[in-house]
């Protein structure tokens, strides 16, 4: 099996990308888009003289090493007017544009964030891939593209048609003038990542990349080529959001993403399920970021004093973490920003809120307007998208997909979600667009609202900030980013309050290790940053550490395959049994099938043939010093050597012949491979082969 990380990601909103070779088929993990990176764009189009142009026209009679100073110095100010003022691309897994799109086979996807890329690689003429999604993740991810799409096209009501050809942006002259943190972005920080960018896919192309996907529900089985069994797993981060389970003849991978043990809106991590695979692939990266910011209570790596807290019971470790932190921690966050939504209303401010996470959004709407109630205070909420109306009605018709406490409201008689009452009340205000007639005839301040897009850069949030930026008794709840300097520059100077919270986004560093001892998968990949955490606790398990672009190379997974064999071929086994070398051999004729991941063997059409006409059949393992000495024997000049296979997974034995004719026999543990020329060489050399073996 190969694994190679085509992209760590950034958390909930970049998942990471990853390809698997497994029975020589390639899964593709995940296609995300990396969206923080529309942060280099200007929101709207600004008719306004650019610095760079100042500069240029007060030193216009200076020598052209004097301009080039100059440039140096303009490149690392940073202000609005140094945004890309330009109809916005939008950047891929540069990575995956290098792979042939031919040969992928399975794209898994995990999340509703996991296919925004989806439709650049569906569009293409080459692809051929099966597409498996949960029915919820693949319904999500499609109104996530189709809001996209909306507001990019009201976007391109401003720049006009799309350019033909790399836009302007994109030449070397003006990306050597883009100061260092936009050129980060945009090029990568080893200036590579330039292919990475597209031009938004068409409404056209969404749609055809949606009637690809395969929809399953969770522990569904879905087999592709009658090789691999492939069940997605709830992981708890989503509403729709999975693990996937892969079972081949040669074994069962897991697939860990981003996981939450106890979500309020998703259902919650099933990780019962993961028990026992044979390779994890451990893919959440939430504990990396855990050991980069030193944010975690996990004790030091050299320690060892967590693992008593561990115990070895099963049954009592998933109980303590249920009950834990995680469910508790999500709720007092989100009564906090309530609290801080209220005093902003109070004090006479509006609130916008562009959270782009479904379950996130659903549980504030919900929270908001219970402390509105509450505190007597009677102010309008709008829910501004294009996709506002699909997403709301998707969400009152799921409850299979919900947690245990929106599940057991739902048996109650109790709607999921309040939405529907507060719309009925004059509470909640639906649109589609903030230019909507509907949303106009309804509009008055203060108030509280909630839209697209989180990146501050596309969408109704970008009117709304500038309407409130000035004012100081306002309110913008984001979640918390590393660039969110960059995301409110536009919006400059800014008097309006911020609020960045956080929400979980997966598995914690100190639960990371005791899941992994409850799990005991026989290999594990992890990313590199946990190496040393990993490897203190001593594992059971093989454990390889990956980074990203780097192929990783996992042993075989089983030395035997299992097989089921027909009933009437089956006494065959008894008949016609040898002994050689210590195993009982036969020789079956008839069909070898793969069905449901799994070998079978069933008698064929023919007859069985006799044994007096059967060809020789030679088995066992080449002995090298055996070989060179029957080699020598027929005349030849030969040379032994020792190397490893060009992926470094086993030792190969390699003999040169020279004489009488050039020839290569190359000997690994599981197969030989002889190259020559001469026909008469090859038999001579084939015959020697032979007599290493043992016929049968």
């Amino acid at each position: 099996m190969k694994f190679t990380c085509l992209s760590e990601g950034r958390g909930y909103y970049f998942p990471p990308c990853h390809t698997v070779n497994i029975c020589g088929f390639r899964v593709l993990l995940d296609c995300p888009l990396d969206l923080s990176a529309l942060a280099v764009f200007s929101p709207l189009p600004i008719v306004i003289s650019s610095l760079l142009d100042e500069k240029a026209s007060i030193h216009s009679g200076q020598s052209s090493s004097n301009s080039e100073s100059v440039r140096q110095d303009v490149s690392e100010l940073l202000d609005s007017k140094k945004l890309i003022q330009a109809e916005p691309w939008y950047k891929t897994v540069k990575s995956l544009q290098l792979w042939s799109i031919y040969s992928i086979d399975v794209v898994l996807i995990s999340s509703p964030m996991g296919m925004l890329g989806l439709p650049f690689l569906t569009r293409l003429k080459d692809f051929r891939a099966k597409i498996y999604a949960t029915e919820a993740a693949s319904r999500l991810g499609k109104l996530m593209m189709e809001d996209l799409i909306s507001m990019h096209m009201e976007l391109r009501q401003f720049y006009g048609p799309e350019e033909s050809g790399c836009p302007q942006w994109m030449t070397w002259e003006k990306l050597e003038l883009l100061p260092r943190a936009l050129k980060d972005i945009v090029l990568g920080s080893e200036r590579t990542e330039l292919g990475g960018w597209m031009p938004i896919y068409s409404a056209a192309d969404m749609k055809d990349c949606m009637e690809k996907v395969q929809f399953l529900k969770y522990a569904e089985e879905a087999y592709y080529n009658g090789s691999l069994t492939i069940k997605a797993l709830s992981s708890g981060l989503e509403i729709g959001a999975c693990n996937w389970n892969i079972l081949s003849p040669k074994g069962n991978i897991i697939y860990l993403s981003g996981s939450v043990f106890a979500s309020a809106t998703a259902t919650s991590f099933d990780y019962r399920a993961l028990e026992g695979s044979d390779v994890l692939l451990y893919s959440d990266f939430t504990a990396c970021n855990d050991v980069d910011g030193e944010k975690n209570d996990f004790p030091p790596a050299t320690g060892s004093s967590y693992s008593s807290n561990i115990g070895s019971c099963w049954e009592t470790i998933p109980e303590s973490w249920l009950d834990s932190d995680e469910y508790s921690e999500e709720m007092e966050k989100v009564s906090f920003i309530c609290s801080c939504a209220l005093d902003t209303i109070s004090d006479g401010g509006s609130v916008l809120i562009p959270i782009g996470r479904p379950g996130v959004m659903l549980q504030l709407l919900e929270n908001i307007s219970l402390s509105l109630e509450s505190s007597n205070l009677k102010v309008p909420i709008y829910f501004v998208s294009s996709v506002a109306e699909e997403l709301l009605a998707f969400s009152s018709i799921i409850p299979e997909w919900l947690s245990s406490q929106l599940q057991e409201r739902f048996c109650s008689g109790q709607p999921l979600f309040t939405h529907i009452q507060l719309s009925n009340e004059k509470k909640l205000f639906v649109s589609r667009a903030i230019h909507s007639s509907k949303f106009l005839t309804s509009w008055q301040e203060p108030c509280i609202v909630f839209c697209p897009h989180w990146s501050l850069r596309l969408g109704p949030v970008v009117h709304l900030l500038q309407h409130w930026c000035a004012d100081p008794n306002s309110l913008l709840i984001i979640e918390e980013r590393a660039d969110i300097k960059l995301a409110l520059l536009p919006f400059e100077p800014m008097s309006m309050k911020v609020l960045q919270c956080s929400f979980i986004s997966g598995i914690k560093l100190k639960k990371a290790i005791p899941l992994l001892k409850i799990l005991q998968p026989k290999h594990v990949l992890v990313p590199e940053s946990l190496r040393p955490h990993i490897s203190c606790w001593n594992p059971k398990f093989s454990v390889h550490c990956f980074s990203e672009n780097e192929t990783i190379v996992v042993p075989k997974l089983k030395t035997f395959a299992d097989m089921d064999i027909a009933m009437d071929m089956a006494s065959e086994l008894l008949i016609d049994t040898k002994m050689i070398q210590g195993k009982n051999i036969a020789r079956l004729k008839g069909e070898l099938l793969i069905e449901h991941g799994k070998y079978r063997c069933v008698l064929g059409n023919k007859q069985v043939l006799s044994s007096q006409v059967r060809p020789l059949l030679f088995l066992g393992r080449v002995d090298l010093d055996s070989l060179l000495m029957a080699l020598k024997k027929m005349g030849m000049k030969v040379a032994a050597q020792h190397a490893q296979s060009t992926d470094g997974s086993e030792n190969v034995s390699l003999v040169f012949i020279s004489e009488p004719n050039e020839a290569l026999i190359e000997v690994t543990s599981t197969q030989t491979t002889i190259s020559v020329g001469d026909e008469t060489i090859a038999s001579l050399v084939s015959e020697a082969v032979r007599s290493t073996l043992v016929c049968f």
